[in-house]
């Protein structure tokens, strides 16, 4: 939809993301790295998956990025004093390359929980903690079955008005700035996303950014007990490959009717 310079604009007509999000990535890969950055939108896709995903494969790149995105089609989350959704999950995420180490990704929804995290204590038949969801009639609730009723019930955001904040800002950002869909209240059982983006090649501002980025990290993880955002889930990735994981019966059951319907 526009392509100007460090400027790319891209509209995918709600199709899957899969390929067309490979391909504007590798544009917009190239731009920065001709450019030494790029500001990308993308809007009105079905569902991006994880956004961490997206940052990993521009710090692989040896790109720096940012990324903003709204969920317009699909309410959620209450605004802070709210008691109904209003904002999807609207994640943000962030990702760098530390010097040769992993990627360093800064990446979460702008909800206490993501709506795929209810589902585990869902299938489990389990209860959430206290202060993560309200109830259809604007309840504090520890059941995770609220969230989806009927009538659905809502997550609240995380940190109170930081997160409602946030998540208003990327919906701004996702989709008015980028020319997406945004909220209008409309209830739908589809997942769209918009996603605003940018590129930086870390040697345009800075000469010495692997110096001061490995000694940020050396000082903030001084502390055995501190962790990197993402080594917790690496550590977890890499044990269910050794070990697997049990899966629910009933989310196998929901994956084989999903794989053999028409």
């Amino acid at each position: 939809m526009r392509d100007s310079g460090a400027l790319l604009a891209f509209d995918r007509g709600h199709g899957a993301d899969a390929a067309m999000g490979h391909a504007a990535m590798q544009r917009a890969i190239a731009r920065a790295r001709a450019g030494g950055f790029a500001l990308v939108g993308l809007r009105d896709s079905h569902h991006v998956w994880r956004i961490g995903a997206w940052a990993e494969l521009r710090a692989k790149a040896g790109l720096l990025s940012i990324h903003l995105v709204n969920v317009p089609a699909h309410a959620a989350v209450a605004p802070f004093g709210g008691s109904a959704a209003r904002l999807g999950t609207n994640p943000s995420t962030a990702g760098f390359l530390p010097n040769d180490a992993a990627p360093l990704i800064v990446d979460f929804a702008t909800s206490r929980w993501a709506v795929g995290k209810v589902q585990v204590p869902r299938h489990k038949g389990a209860r959430v903690p206290p202060g993560i969801l309200l109830d259809a009639a604007g309840r504090e609730t520890d059941d995770p079955g609220a969230l989806y009723g009927p009538p659905p019930g809502a997550l609240l955001p995380f940190g109170e008005h930081r997160g409602f904040g946030r998540a208003l800002a990327c919906e701004l950002l996702a989709g008015a700035v980028a020319g997406g869909l945004t909220q209008d209240g409309t209830p739908s059982s589809a997942i769209t996303n918009s996603m605003l983006f940018i590129l930086i090649a870390p040697e345009t501002l800075s000469d010495d950014y692997d110096a001061r980025c490995e000694a940020l990290l050396a000082l903030v993880t001084l502390e055995s007990a501190v962790r990197l955002p993402g080594e917790p889930e690496e550590e977890l990735r890499n044990r269910r490959l050794r070990e697997g994981e049990r899966v629910p019966i009933d989310v196998l059951r929901a994956q084989l009717r999903a794989a053999t319907a028409d």
